[in-house]
């Protein structure tokens, strides 16, 4: 499936590139035609300036509005999921997490991180057993474009299993699902990570 997304945008900004160049090859030639319409003396006459800077115009149009499609910066998304009661795991996710944010700080481009936790991978994100806790406090503050979420069917089976109230760090969100939403996103286009 992502090779068919990368497919599909190398294939989209082909497309936008192509468009730009035939805009502009066609103003191009119309400027030519302009020039060979001039009299002898030099001078165009006003219809055929007026036609053809009509067209030139509307080309341009056509060219400067497809211009800001291909030179503008991709937003680009990350889904780390974390599923295991493993520090070692988190904190290669935290790691990941900030590599991917300090290299499209770097490259001046957009990001959005989301990590992911489910199953056993819930305590990360607990408030009373997360290993990575004083770690994502920081990185809270720090990386605004990565967030975090705790699967609330996780937590409410943790909840029943241990008869009380599972704490989640105020940095993170609950959502209903974890998977639900890995495939969410997925399907929004995010690329997918399991670290």
């Amino acid at each position: 499936m992502r090779k068919f997304r990368h497919i599909v945008s190398i294939a989209v900004a082909g497309a936008v590139v192509l468009l730009v160049t035939t805009c502009l090859a066609t103003a191009a030639e119309a400027e030519q035609r302009l020039d060979k319409t001039a009299p002898a003396t030099g001078k165009t006459t006003r219809s055929a300036k007026s036609a053809a800077a009509t067209q030139i115009q509307k080309r341009s149009t056509v060219a400067l509005a497809a211009q800001p499609a291909a030179a503008g910066k991709k937003e680009h998304h990350l889904i780390l999921q974390v599923n295991t009661n493993d520090a070692a795991a988190m904190n290669l996710a935290l790691n990941n997490a900030t590599n991917v944010a300090e290299y499209y700080e770097k490259a001046g481009e957009p990001v959005k991180i989301e990590v992911v936790t489910f199953g056993p991978g819930l305590n990360m994100l607990r408030n009373d057993t997360s290993p990575v806790k004083a770690r994502i406090e920081t990185m809270a503050l720090s990386r605004p474009e990565v967030s975090f979420k705790a699967c609330g069917i996780t937590r409410e089976n943790m909840r029943k299993a241990e008869d009380k109230d599972i704490p989640i760090i105020p940095q993170a969100e609950v959502v209903p699902s974890g998977v639900v939403r890995v495939m969410q996103l997925e399907e929004q286009g995010w690329s997918y990570v399991k670290p």
